[in-house]
């Protein structure tokens, strides 16, 4: 059964809603979801070389308290999630349309999970700046992908613009927020959800 994934490799939520779904699937070996990912960039306008992300967070949540607060319950999230995120290492927000079309090239690999993993772990553990090739050419290596085909295909903007009009078409359908997990082409289930909810789910799946 496909289990289709919306999610942008900045995103904390996404981040948190893996490791959720992460979670609950390790206690089911057996579960029958086919994932795949696919992109939707949180700032689909943002400038290609990002923008520093103190002044990007004051800007989008009305100051420093504004941006403080937003964030108060992710990290209570994360922390609940088991994960540990470097947020003094995160100084920039990145333009993530390179990153997703590494994720379009991982998938054709059967790589396509490796790469949103690394992806998060990149940013989220070690502040990397994912909108830079060259920091995106280290993942593909750190995934066994050809690090010079990638390299050329970062170079050459190759898919650019069928991975932004995936993302369009996204949004033309009434995604607007991420993560957004379908189920089976057909359930929605947005946000990032507690291992339980996916239990849940599961036992519906598989019960049918």
């Amino acid at each position: 059964m496909k289990l289709d994934i919306l999610a942008d490799p900045i995103c904390p939520w996404c981040y948190i809603g893996k490791a959720n779904l992460d979670r609950a699937l390790s206690r089911r070996p057996d579960h029958p979801f086919i994932i795949e990912w696919h992109p939707f960039q949180l700032n689909y306008d943002m400038p290609p070389e990002g923008i520093d992300r103190q002044t990007y967070m004051e800007a989008k949540f009305g100051g420093r308290e504004g941006a403080l607060a937003a964030y108060t319950p992710v990290a209570e999230a994360a922390e609940a999630a088991g994960l540990d995120i470097a947020w003094e290492k995160m100084t920039r927000v990145p333009n993530t349309l390179s990153a997703h079309c590494l994720i379009h090239w991982a998938g054709l690999e059967g790589r396509q999970t490796a790469a949103v993993s690394a992806l998060f772990e990149s940013y989220f553990k070690r502040g990397e700046d994912i909108g830079e090739p060259e920091v995106l050419v280290e993942i593909a290596d750190r995934i066994e992908m050809d690090r010079d085909m990638v390299a050329r295909l970062l170079a050459s903007g190759a898919d650019r613009d069928e991975v932004a009009a995936r993302d369009a078409h996204a949004r033309k359908r009434g995604v607007t927020g991420v993560p957004t997990f379908i189920v089976g082409e057909r359930q929605a289930v947005p946000g990032a959800q507690p291992p339980e909810l996916w239990d849940r789910v599961l036992d519906e799946v598989i019960g049918t």
